[in-house]
């Protein structure tokens, strides 16, 4: 094998490792019309929750945030956030996780994960653009 077929396929080998992953099981319809967000301090960028409660809103819901560390059970609906930005030639949206309680069990769950991205120039995405992607796939049905 030349060197050249050795490269092609040492290059073709470690891109293809380079994951980007979404999972989102959609929250059952429910009647109820508000959703408590339980503020997560640890995602450094507010306009990721910023985001999120606009976009609740724009599908017809009422958004009333909660301290951190609330309590799950302490709306009828409830939901929390988690998500991370990383570094690689730009700063980038490397993990979402955005999860709907109803009575103070998991509804439903939007899971973007592109961590194990390396390579993939996918995970160069627009934030509010795949928040919105997540939160269209998490709640399908308009209020």
């Amino acid at each position: 094998m030349s060197y050249k077929n050795i490269l092609i396929v040492a290059f073709a080998s470690s891109v293809s490792g380079c994951a980007i992953t979404q999972t989102v099981t959609p929250v059952a319809k429910f009647e109820n019309k508000e959703i408590c967000v339980v503020v997560n301090p640890a995602v450094m960028q507010p306009a990721f929750v910023e985001t999120y409660q606009r976009l609740l809103t724009g599908k017809g819901y009422d958004v009333r945030a909660l301290p951190p560390a609330s309590s799950v059970a302490s709306c009828p609906v409830t939901s929390t956030y988690t998500a991370n930005w990383r570094w690689d030639l730009a700063l980038y949206m490397a993990y979402a996780d955005i999860q709907v309680f109803a009575d103070g069990k998991l509804s439903g769950q939007a899971v973007y994960d592109s961590r194990r991205g390396g390579a993939n120039m996918s995970k160069f995405i627009k934030a509010e653009e795949k928040l919105s992607e997540l939160v269209d796939q998490l709640f399908p049905n308009k209020r």
